[in-house]
């Protein structure tokens, strides 16, 4: 399998994953807040990737990279999961779901901006046919919305747009260090943001969970946080940031899909058409028949990436 190819498996692994993580976070969330549990889940993730670096010997970034990188690691994973749950008090989970599949779009768009990726009606194409699906899919749940809905879907783009640069900024500090020494270090900025944020804005206090819940905790930390991001990481390595974001489409899909197994109910025709467009929108963006990937241009390898 070609480099570009591992990536994307990658990525998709990293997106299924997620949405596995999307239906334990709904299983615990009632007994904790968004904020502490984000804390727990990139705390164990970062206690667990730290020792796993240090084992494997993978280059920490380069001193001169590390602002940049805890700047990433705020965007990624104290910003974007904050926006995330902000969206989700004002929006349905469908039309929330939705409004996150356009991070590939604007992966897109930001890459093109940037020189750091090609814009390409292929890949334009499989990315809106990769959206349709993930509206085929959630369909049932579009037309239920509550009023000012459209403040939680702004905030839900506003998340999608951390992932888009996320996912064009970071791809020079992960080549130019290892996937997981990368993930750690944004793991533990982001972690730590969202500990400030958790503080100032409640007193301490662990969440009450019973030994399932504390579990599920676990699952986050372990597969939600640690497996998950550095799979994503290691994708954004290998292949380019669009074909990388395009498997958010995945991630609402399989939660859906996890969460009516979970709950008993039939699997309905519009999940399963949705499911089979999200995949060949995915294979449209992610092959080209013409050429190949085109490679990271030198000038980003190189040199740090421009950081706002």
């Amino acid at each position: 399998m070609s480099r570009n190819g591992i990536g994307v498996m990658a990525a998709l692994a990293s997106s299924t994953l997620g949405g596995t993580s999307v239906v334990a976070t709904r299983f615990v969330i009632g007994a904790t807040d968004p904020a502490t549990l984000s804390v727990f889940r990139f705390g164990i993730g970062c206690a667990l990737l730290v020792p796993v670096v240090l084992a494997l010997r993978a280059p920490w970034p380069a001193r001169r990279d590390l602002p940049a990188v805890a700047l990433l690691g705020l965007l990624f994973f104290a910003a974007f999961p904050f926006l995330f749950n902000a969206s989700l008090a004002h929006t349905t989970a469908a039309r929330g779901a939705l409004a996150l599949s356009t991070q590939p779009l604007l992966t897109l768009a930001a890459g093109a901006a940037l020189g750091i990726e090609a814009l390409t009606r292929r890949k334009a194409a499989g990315v809106l046919l990769a959206m349709a699906g993930v509206a085929l899919a959630l369909m049932a749940g579009l037309a239920d919305a509550p009023p000012q809905a459209w403040r939680g879907d702004l905030l839900m783009v506003g998340a999608a747009g951390c992932g888009a640069l996320y996912n064009v900024w970071s791809r020079a500090y992960v080549r130019r260090s290892a996937a997981l020494s990368f993930t750690a270090l944004g793991m533990a900025a982001g972690g730590c943001g969202l500990a400030a944020l958790a503080l100032a804005t409640r007193p301490v206090a662990l969440p009450a969970l019973d030994a399932a819940g504390w579990a599920v905790v676990l699952y986050l930390g372990v597969v939600g946080a640690a497996l998950t991001f550095f799979l994503w990481s290691f994708a954004l390595g290998r292949t380019t940031p669009t074909r990388v974001a395009i498997s958010v489409t995945v991630n609402p899909v399989v939660a859906t899909l996890f969460g009516t197994l979970l709950l008993g109910e039939p699997v309905g025709w519009p999940l399963l058409l949705g499911l089979a467009t999200v995949a060949a929108g995915i294979a449209v963006a992610a092959t080209d028949p013409r050429r190949p990937a085109a490679p990271m241009p030198e000038a980003s390898v190189s040199s740090p990436a421009r950081l706002p």
